[in-house]
């Protein structure tokens, strides 16, 4: 059986804790591989030859960095392909989902080519007599990164690129269940030139996790993936003096006014609820529907959700593939068949959804769930699966209201022909990401992505001018030269006058 290792200091390494864990075909449900758990010393090892890279790369010119990342670029658009067939291979996402994953990481790996211009500094002259005053970002050195299973590429991608681009190294911890896209991402760095330790995987569980939030020699460290460790990553690794972005779980909802054109609403309902099997922070997992709309919206989304086609990643006519874990399938069921006891009208029932001929892969069909009370199970929690809610509301006030309840604030969106009711929602909202009209309102490379609330822990966004301050330190010099007329010397304390 294949085995799958990490790559520190620019090679492939084999595993050698004599820990590993199985890595599966969501599809059929058999496992195709397992991934190699690093030890804390395997980890210490990676993280050693990240800080001997950073001696010379942190100093590199802005020119050698960009013509790294240029290169690159190209190379994994060239094979995008094989990066997208190993995310479906692994995480049973649709081939087409695949490649936008790919193309939304490329994106930020753009914006890291330009980044010349986003380290420009600041100086002012003459603040006092033959004084300049100049502001300088500098790289802060090993940086690490923990990615979730649901973006195996592009949530690395949102990482790397700016830290390497601003000078520091990397070392990447992705998600053990679908590890192998990361390892392609390390060769293809590795083919553009870019230098041996600048860019390293560990694979592995908590024992991995912990030692690089206790690492005395990282830095920094980004993270994706649910609140509960999310706020665990934050306060452990700060409590070790690092600079953290844990960025966490969601509960997305998407108001649904009455002037809304009820078509494009219950099309951006399905996409934005059951695109990717619903395994994306940033999917809406909660409609709100404001005023009569309900009635005709939950029929209008339930008629395009029956006829959503479910089957392997690799199937050209597959909408939505498997979930990543039986586990995690089972969990999702749980929710689903559990509604209707907690008060929910169970609309749409996927949970005995099979693939003829794959009966052992993680299937899952799409659930519609309508009138969820908000106390229940099925509301409060973050589901991560093709699971729709929908609320109720009679006025704007009221779904506005159940919006901003949420603990969580990572992306809302409305749904209105009104620009005034649209400029409130997005002042009144409490969500980092906001989108009128849109379902699902990622951010472009060059803005920023991040929530509010339980969605996201430290003070930064992830990429975007957020992701450059966040992998840089600012440096203030003062300057002053002499005039050769000058003389004598002067002991008071300088001013600004």
């Amino acid at each position: 059986m294949k085995t799958i290792g990490h790559w520190i200091g620019g090679k492939a390494v084999e595993g050698a804790s004599g820990r590993s864990g199985p890595v599966y075909d969501p599809a059929t449900g058999a496992q195709a591989a397992e991934v190699a758990f690093a030890s804390a010393a395997e980890v210490d090892a990676a993280v050693a030859a990240a800080r001997e890279a950073f001696a010379e790369w942190g100093v590199s010119s802005l020119a050698r960095r960009t013509a790294v990342l240029f290169r690159f670029r190209e190379l994994l658009a060239a094979r995008r392909e094989d990066v997208a067939r190993l995310i479906t291979a692994e995480h049973g996402k649709v081939h087409s989902d695949a490649l936008g994953e790919v193309a939304r990481g490329l994106e930020i790996v753009e914006v890291a080519c330009g980044i010349p211009q986003l380290l420009k500094g600041e100086l002012s002259t003459q603040v006092s007599t033959r004084i300049d005053v100049a502001s300088i970002r500098q790289p802060v050195g090993v940086v690490a990164g923990i990615t979730p299973f649901n973006f195996p590429a592009m949530v690395p991608m949102w990482m790397f690129p700016l830290a390497i681009a601003c000078g520091n190294t990397f070392v990447l911890k992705p998600s053990e269940k679908d590890p192998s896209a990361s390892g392609l991402l390390a060769e293809l760095l590795a083919e553009a030139g870019l230098p041996e330790g600048v860019f390293n995987v560990v694979h592995g569980d908590k024992e991995a996790v912990d030692r690089l939030l206790e690492h005395p020699d990282v830095a920094a460290l980004s993270f994706v993936g649910s609140t509960p460790i999310a706020r665990y990553v934050f306060t452990t690794g700060t409590s070790h003096g690092k600079r953290v972005q844990a960025l966490g779980g969601a509960k997305n909802h998407m108001l649904v006014l009455p002037d809304a054109d009820l078509d494009a609403a219950a099309d951006a309902a399905v996409s934005a609820a059951y695109g990717s099997a619903g395994e994306r922070c940033m999917a809406v997992s909660a409609v709100v529907a404001v005023g009569d709309t309900g009635d005709e919206l939950v029929t209008k989304i339930a008629e395009r959700a029956r006829k959503v086609r479910i089957g392997p990643g690799d199937d050209p006519d597959s909408e939505m593939g498997p979930l990543i874990t039986r586990e995690h399938r089972d969990k999702v069921a749980g929710y689903v068949r559990g509604a209707a006891a907690q008060g929910a009208e169970v609309v749409v029932d996927g949970t005995g959804y099979t693939v003829p001929g794959r009966e052992d892969g993680h299937w899952i069909g799409v659930s519609l769930l309508d009138r969820v009370p908000v106390e229940s199970d099925a509301y409060r929690d973050e589901i991560f699966g093709p699971v729709l809610c929908v609320v109720r509301a009679e006025t704007y006030e009221e779904g506005v209201r159940l919006v901003n309840g949420s603990p969580w604030g990572n992306g809302t969106a409305v749904f209105t022909r009104d620009g005034g009711a649209a400029r409130r929602f997005q002042l009144e909202a409490t969500a980092g990401m906001v989108g009128v009209n849109v379902p699902i309102p990622v951010p472009v490379g060059y803005h920023s992505f991040g929530g509010w609330k339980d969605s996201l822990f430290g003070d930064h966004h992830i990429y975007g001018e957020d992701g450059v301050r966040f992998y840089t330190r600012a440096k203030v010099v003062t300057t002053r030269w002499p005039d050769p007329a000058d003389g004598g010397v002067d002991l008071g304390f300088p001013t600004s006058r």
